[in-house]
């Protein structure tokens, strides 16, 4: 009897603006990972998340600097459009890199339709408040989304005492809770809060009416982002007190390419199993026009 074919599985439709709303309408937890690159994004695309963001990040986990801001916007466009091939149903989000849209409304626009028609994001990433806040307006103005970040912001964590958690005075707990709601009037789709107090969210919750993706923020936030270097095991840098380890997959390519190279230098690698064959003739045809070549006679006696 011919076992029945099992149906392939449904294509999930695109994550889109509307849909991250009534996901938070309903109080249905919002996933948003990391990704730097095309295999990075297709295990995005399969573990079924709900937003990817190519971030600033990527400056530290793939690039090999000491911090986000060395990261240029022509890198991060080259990381973006590598994720996107990758990527079919998450809302995709770029980061714009420090320097980027700080100058002037037209260049903080012009540097975000790059992340539009250059990389084939749907939306960019901006941090702080303050000018951020009119520099977001003026890009939702100009048709492209904008995702905000306050709390920790590490393209300017030197101001802030370093890479700490912020708003844990009542002061500039407030400071947050303004930066947060002057970006949501300027028209941002969602937020994220990084390193704050957990009870500093639940206290700007009832003001949002947008999506909040938190990072280290407690579990009030409507989401939660972590870097997939950090989530998977992959980065060997400094780890915040937030990462949880869901993988340990350093290690595992360490194993590997350790086996690899040891094979080799026994000369275990490659097996014939391994290697491409030639028909017999062709073979003493090729000795043939080898020593035609050469000048020398060919005396046949080539063995396989």
């Amino acid at each position: 009897m011919t076992p029945k074919a099992t149906a392939p599985p449904a294509k999930r439709p695109a994550v889109t603006l509307s849909k991250l709303a009534e996901k938070r309408a309903l109080g249905e937890p919002i996933v948003m990972v990391t990704a730097y690159d095309y295999p990075g994004a297709q295990v995005a695309e399969e573990a079924g998340v709900d937003l990817v963001l190519v971030g600033d990040s990527g400056a530290m986990t793939v690039l090999g600097y000491p911090s986000t801001v060395p990261v240029t916007l022509e890198e991060l466009l080259m990381l973006a459009a590598a994720v996107r091939r990758g990527l079919s149903t998450p809302l995709l989000v770029g980061d714009m890199p420090f320097g980027s849209y700080e100058a002037s409304n037209e260049e903080a626009i012009h540097n975000a339709q790059r992340f539009v028609k250059e990389a084939g994001c749907d939306a960019v990433k901006l941090e702080r408040g303050g000018t951020s806040a009119e520099r977001a307006r003026a890009i939702v103005a100009a048709g492209i989304p904008v995702m905000a970040h306050v709390g920790l912001t590490p393209q300017t964590a030197t101001a802030l005492g370093g890479y700490r958690s912020q708003g844990r005075t009542a002061e500039r707990a407030l400071d947050v809770v303004r930066d947060a709601v002057a970006l949501q009037e300027a028209g941002c789709f969602a937020i994220v809060f990084e390193a704050i107090p957990s009870a500093l969210t639940e206290t700007i919750m009832p003001r949002m009416r947008i999506p909040v993706i938190g990072i280290g923020a407690g579990p009030a936030a409507d989401g939660q982002v972590l870097v997939l270097h950090d989530l998977l095991g992959i980065y060997d840098g400094h780890a915040a007190r937030f990462v949880k380890r869901y993988a340990n997959v350093r290690e595992a390519m360490v194993k590997g390419v350790a086996a690899f190279a040891s094979e080799v230098r026994a000369r275990r690698y490659p097996g014939p199993e391994h290697g491409y064959t030639m028909a017999p003739d062709e073979l003493e045809r090729l000795q043939e026009l080898v020593h035609e070549q050469s000048g020398e006679p060919f005396t046949g006696g080539f063995t396989l």
